[in-house]
C-alpha cells in the first residue's frame, strides 16, 4: 500500500473516531479537530509571527512549477514586494541553461524578496543576491511522469528527442544511440532535475556515493521539497513554513498540455525512464517519503483539515473571478484575449490556457479586474507585466 493511501485511511480512522467521540455531531468535530490541532487555523490567529516574505523557488521543468511561480508572483504584488526577475539578454529564464549568476537579475528587481524564474542553481550565487533569511523551496515530480512531459514539450527543441523521430519509445530502447551530453540541449533528455540543481546529469550510475551527496545536498540548502502530485499537501506545508494565509496559497492549474498531446506510459517504460534517469529517481524517491513524513507528523487529521480549507479558499477565488465554476481550457487559438495565450513549444503538443473571465467584461473595477487576470495569466506574459511595474516603481524612487 502506497504511503499516501495509508495516510488517507489513517485520516479517515481518525475522522471516524472523532465522529464517534462527539456523538456524531460535525459541528462538534470541527471544534474537537481544532482542539487537537491549535496551530491551524483558517488564518493566522493575532500574536503570530509576521509573515514570511524572503523565498527563493527553484522552478524545475515540467513539475507544476508554473501554477507554483504564479501563486509567488501574485503574493509579491500583493504584499509590495520585490521579484527578481531576469535582465533583457536572457528572456524570460534567468539565461538557462547556465549556471546562475547575480549579474543576470535585471537592475530595476533588486534587491529581491523573491525569485522563481527557471535557472540552473548556484548555491552561492542565490546566497549572494537575496536576504539572508531567504527559505529556499523548490518541487519535483515522479521521474516517468515528468520525463514523459519533458519528451512532449521539447520533441522539437532537443536534439536527442528529435533524433529519435519523436518516438519515446524508440529513444527508451537505446538511449545512448540518440543521446548526446554535448549538445545544446541535452539538459532536457537525462535527469533534468539534477541538472537544474546544479549537478552532474551524466554522473556514472554505479556511484551511489554521488546520489546520497545530491540528497545530503538538497536536504541542507532547501528548506521545503514539494511534491507536484501532491500539491496541495505540499502547500501545506509551505503555509506553515512561511506562516501565510490560505488565500495566499489559492491557484488555479497553468501550463497544462491536452490529452492527446500525452504519452501513455506502460510499466515497462516507466521501468527504464527511471532507470536512465536514475539520479532523479533517486532525489524523488527520496524527497516522497520525507514529505509524507513531515504531513505524518503534522497529523493527518489536520493535514486534511488544512486541504479541505484551502480547497474552500480557492472556490471562494472561482467564485470572485469564475461566477464559482472552474475556468475552461481553451486552445491558445481560441483565447481572444492575446495575453492569455500560453507558449506553444511545437505543432505537435498543444498547451491549453483560459480565456478572460466572463465577469471581467461586465464592468468589472480594476481593482476586481487585475487579481483575476494575473491569476491565469501565462509565465512569460506575467513576467513581462511584472519587470514593467517593477522598472516604473524603480525609476520612481530613484527621481532626483
Amino acid at each position: 500500500m502506497s504511503q499516501k493511501k495509508i495516510f488517507l485511511a489513517f485520516t479517515v480512522v481518525t475522522m471516524v473516531t472523532l465522529l464517534l467521540h462527539s456523538g456524531g455531531h460535525w459541528s462538534r468535530t470541527m471544534q474537537d479537530l481544532h482542539a487537537i490541532c491549535p496551530a491551524l487555523s483558517s488564518n493566522r490567529p493575532a500574536g503570530l509571527k509576521m509573515k514570511h516574505t524572503n523565498v527563493a523557488f527553484l522552478k524545475t521543468h515540467k513539475t507544476a512549477s508554473t501554477t507554483m511561480q504564479n501563486l509567488l508572483f501574485r503574493f509579491a504584488e500583493r504584499n509590495n514586494l520585490t521579484v527578481a526577475l531576469p535582465g533583457r539578454a536572457c528572456s524570460h529564464q534567468f539565461c538557462y541553461p547556465r549556471l546562475f549568476s547575480a549579474h543576470f537579475v535585471h537592475p530595476h528587481t533588486l534587491p529581491p524578496n523573491i525569485i522563481s524564474s527557471h535557472m540552473r542553481f548556484r548555491k552561492a550565487e542565490l546566497h549572494r543576491l537575496m536576504p539572508n533569511d531567504t527559505i529556499y523551496i523548490t518541487i519535483l515530480r515522479e521521474p516517468a511522469a515528468m520525463f514523459e512531459s519533458l519528451f512532449s514539450y521539447y520533441n522539437q527543441h532537443c536534439e536527442s528527442f528529435k533524433a529519435a523521430n519523436g518516438s519515446l519509445e524508440s529513444f527508451l530502447e537505446q538511449p545512448w544511440h540518440y543521446y548526446r551530453p554535448q549538445d545544446k540541449r541535452s539538459m532536457y533528455a537525462r535527469n533534468t532535475v539534477t541538472f537544474d540543481l546544479g549537478g552532474d546529469k551524466d554522473h556514472a550510475s554505479t556511484d551511489a556515493a554521488y546520489a546520497q551527496f545530491l540528497v545530503d545536498e538538497v536536504e541542507r540548502v532547501f528548506s521545503l521539497v514539494m511534491i507536484a502530485e501532491h500539491f496541495d499537501e505540499s502547500l501545506v506545508l509551505l503555509r506553515h513554513l512561511l506562516s501565510w494565509d490560505l488565500d495566499d496559497i489559492a491557484y488555479v492549474k497553468l501550463n497544462m498540455r491536452t490529452a492527446s498531446s500525452k504519452h501513455q506510459l506502460t510499466p515497462g517504460l516507466s521501468a527504464k525512464i527511471r532507470t536512465w534517469n536514475w539520479l532523479d529517481a533517486r532525489l524523488y524517491d527520496h524527497f516522497n517519503s520525507s514529505l509524507w513524513h513531515r504531513l505524518s507528523v503534522l497529523g493527518p487529521a489536520c493535514v486534511a483539515r488544512e486541504v479541505r480549507l484551502l480547497r474552500v479558499a480557492q472556490e471562494r477565488l472561482l467564485q470572485s473571478c469564475f461566477g464559482g465554476r472552474s475556468p475552461l481550457f481553451r486552445p491558445a487559438a481560441q483565447i481572444e484575449y492575446k495575453e492569455l495565450r500560453p507558449w506553444q513549444p511545437s505543432a505537435k503538443v498543444e498547451i491549453v490556457g483560459y480565456d478572460l473571465p466572463t465577469n471581467l467584461s461586465r464592468g468589472f473595477s480594476s481593482s476586481a479586474y487585475e487579481p483575476c487576470l494575473k491569476l491565469i495569466m501565462p509565465e512569460v506574459q506575467y513576467t513581462k507585466v511584472l519587470l514593467r511595474s517593477q522598472s516604473i516603481r524603480y525609476r520612481q524612487s530613484h527621481q532626483p
